[in-house]
């Protein structure tokens, strides 16, 4: 039986997610503004999973097991859901919606856990989660609400990124309820990952991004977010997600968790007003998107 990882290390965990996650959608926004969507994330994760499986084989010195093939096929279930569904819908979504409004929808992953394990196996609810859940629900509303009504190409961005946590929590569920991995974890997410890039580069063939996509018009900033997302956002960010899916977050952790988020949001809502107030002069004749402008974006 595996022993449980320390308070700390789940801690740091939580912490390294949120940050690297965080900056993981500005990585995509940059990316796909001159790569498509699919073929993008089939690049990544194909790439992440190439590096990450000969690594662990090679720092075992050879003695991991070969994964079954029942282990091989829930690992690309997972793989599917999260990253070829959760990720891909996310940089499909990005094309036409702000990153920011983005990461605002995915954050509502845990809320979508809580509905489907309700739903699918039957788990208790408490009155809080109830609560929390049918604020989420008014959230999404709010944000998706009149982008869905007005049609269009950003209507299909938003519509993709209230599908992708929805995704993630499929797959996260039948990770921890249902799948057996292969050992150890770092073999099963590089699987996942190789798996789910592979469907990602098909999945590009029918919706006919391989006849769009020209490696000449790639900017070379788009290839440097394509990098950060495989080194940083795959490498790391989803390495340690697939840890924390097994191990336990207490009440103390969660709620010091949303302490965090919170205190974050205030900052960035104080940073904001105080650059609203800002005299001109100066400020106005530095380059750059305006202060009311999202992911450099010109304010509507």
């Amino acid at each position: 039986m595996r022993r449980a990882a320390s308070p700390l290390a789940v801690w740091a965990g939580i912490v390294t997610l949120y940050f690297v996650w965080g900056s993981t959608y500005l990585g995509i926004r940059i990316a796909v503004a001159s790569m498509p969507p699919y073929v993008m994330g089939g690049i990544r994760f194909v790439a992440a999973g190439a590096v990450l499986i000969p690594g662990v084989v090679l720092a075992s010195r050879g003695r991991v097991g070969r994964p079954s093939p029942s282990q091989v096929r829930d690992a690309t279930i997972v793989g599917a859901f999260l990253l070829a569904g959760g990720m891909g819908l996310v940089a499909w979504g990005e094309q036409t919606v702000a990153s920011g409004v983005a990461a605002l929808l995915i954050a509502l992953m845990p809320m979508w856990v809580g509905v489907f394990a309700r739903v699918v196996f039957g788990d208790r609810m408490p009155r809080r989660a109830v609560v929390g859940t049918a604020i989420g629900l008014a959230g999404v509303a709010i944000l998706a609400g009149p982008a869905l009504g007005a049609g269009g190409s950003e209507a299909t961005g938003v519509l993709a990124l209230v599908v992708s946590p929805m995704c993630w929590a499929t797959g996260s569920l039948y990770a921890t309820r249902r799948a057996v991995l292969p050992k150890p974890a770092l073999l099963a997410t590089g699987v996942e990952m190789l798996a789910a890039g592979l469907l990602m580069l098909l999945i590009a063939i029918p919706i006919g991004e391989w006849r769009a996509f020209d490696p000449a018009a790639v900017t070379p900033e788009a290839w440097v977010g394509l990098a950060y997302l495989i080194l940083v956002g795959s490498l790391v960010g989803y390495v340690v997600y697939s840890w924390l899916l097994g191990e336990p977050v207490t009440v103390q952790t969660a709620a010091a968790a949303v302490v965090i988020v919170a205190g974050v949001a205030l900052i960035v809502s104080a940073t904001g007003r105080a650059t609203a107030v800002e005299p001109r002069g100066r400020l106005a004749a530095l380059p750059g998107p305006r202060p009311d402008a999202v992911d450099g974006e010109p304010a509507a």
